[in-house]
């Protein structure tokens, strides 16, 4: 009854659940920080995936596809999550204050 794909299944589905709950009780103000540091999370993934794939001893050309294709994915999450960071960050900066004109024969 009890397989190792039925337990990892079961793990999945979890941490979805887990994952929803902890994300939606973060506060508005929060949310920016909370992507820088998983994005930072996501990187080590990345760097992870390279460990694997250049560990793996003769892998099959559809291993070597499923590894590359997490991969791309991986990098395309963390370059994505960086750039939305920077918007969002961009939103707080403070705008530019536009000189105002003066007339020259005021001061006379």
């Amino acid at each position: 009854m009890y397989t190792p794909l039925l337990a990892n299944i079961a793990i999945l589905v979890l941490s979805g659940f887990v994952g929803f709950a902890v994300i939606s009780k973060v506060p508005n103000t929060l949310h920016t920080p909370l992507m820088s540091g998983t994005n930072a999370i996501h990187g080590i993934v990345v760097l992870g995936a390279l460990v694997v794939l250049g560990k793996v001893e003769s892998p099959s050309i559809g291993l070597q596809i499923i590894l590359f294709v997490a991969l791309v994915f991986g990098t395309v999450n963390v370059i994505g999550g960086f750039v939305v960071t920077d918007r969002m960050l961009g939103m707080f900066k403070s705008k530019p204050v536009a000189p105002t004109a003066t007339s020259k024969g005021a001061d006379s």
